[in-house]
């Protein structure tokens, strides 16, 4: 089947597109030599064995330099009480540096270095084992270090360019 140029040119249609596919909502870190922080919705896992998860990252963010020379990272896949941290870390007119992390609840790596957000779903420290070439994007990917999780919280998710939260389906139960 062939697509016309037009429709996949058309950059709000595609994102729109895109947009239909719900996914949860991470933050991803970079500790030493800058500490950096941006929201992503674009992770996954990879493989079990060995242990491997892909964040892509626009090759204009700050991120990207970030993550390169880095060579770690962290992410953090947020619950659903987090959706100020989601905002705050995709603003792009917030501070950069060490101060962007001043108003949120973190704490280094221990492997990383990485801020690893407090009240996170799950957060994993990781270490860059390859980058490829993803269009306007690179695919980062990572080995995973160390991992937590708190089976606990429901996600945060984004859906149509909205952040949304999961509401566990109640049923009664009559006797």
């Amino acid at each position: 089947m062939n697509v016309p140029d037009s429709i996949l040119s058309d950059q709000k249609s595609l994102r729109r597109a895109f947009g239909t596919f719900a996914t949860g909502v991470t933050v991803v870190t970079t500790g030493d030599p800058v500490p950096h922080a941006m929201t992503a919705n674009s992770f996954a896992s990879v493989s079990l064995d060995p242990a491997l998860v892909l964040v892509c990252v626009d090759r204009c963010a700050v991120m990207h330099r970030c993550l390169s020379m880095a060579g770690r990272f962290g992410v953090n896949v947020l619950a659903s009480h987090q959706e100020a941290e989601a905002r705050h870390f995709a603003d792009r007119s917030r501070s950069l540096g060490a101060a962007q992390f001043e108003h949120v609840d973190w704490l280094p790596g221990s492997l990383t270095g990485a801020p690893l957000l407090s009240g996170a779903l799950a957060r994993f420290e990781c270490e860059l084992t390859a980058a490829h070439d993803g269009g306007d994007h690179t695919i980062f990917l990572g080995k995973v270090l160390w991992l937590d999780q708190r089976p606990d919280r429901e996600p945060l998710v984004v859906f149509r360019s909205g952040f949304r939260q999961i509401t566990p389906e109640r049923v009664e139960v009559t006797a």
